[in-house]
Order: C-alpha cells, then structure tokens, then sequence
C-alpha cells in the first residue's frame, strides 16, 4: 500500500488561512489576543524588512549601487 503524500505547505498559506477566518466566531478576549499576536507579528516582519534593507544598503556601498 501507497502511503499518502505529504502536503506541502506552500510559504504564506497560513497567513492567508488565518485573514479568512470568520471573525464572527471569536468572543472578545479572543478577537483582543489576536490583535496582540497581529501587532508582535507586524512588529517582528518590520525588524526582518530593516535587517534585509540595511542588508542590501550594504551590499549597494561595497559594490556599487544596482541598476534601476
């Protein structure tokens, strides 16, 4: 017997489970917990995008700027 493959989870697919839940569902503590987990993520992805900036600032100085 075949045993069943694998699903793959494709890069950004939770995300995108988790903005098309129905907010309906969740009472309030829930819906303020989200919000908080929403903001430490926001806060988190914006430190990754300064680090990749100053990254490619970097890389720009050392070798020259790249073509527009």
């Amino acid at each position: 017997m075949e045993e069943p493959a694998e699903v793959r989870i494709v890069r950004g697919q939770r995300l995108a489970e988790v903005v098309r839940e129905d907010l309906e569902l969740f009472g309030v503590v829930e819906l303020e917990e989200r919000i908080e987990t929403l903001r430490e993520e926001i806060s988190r992805v914006e430190m990754q995008l300064e680090h990749k900036r100053a990254g490619r600032a970097a890389a720009d100085a050392l070798f020259g700027t790249r073509a527009p």
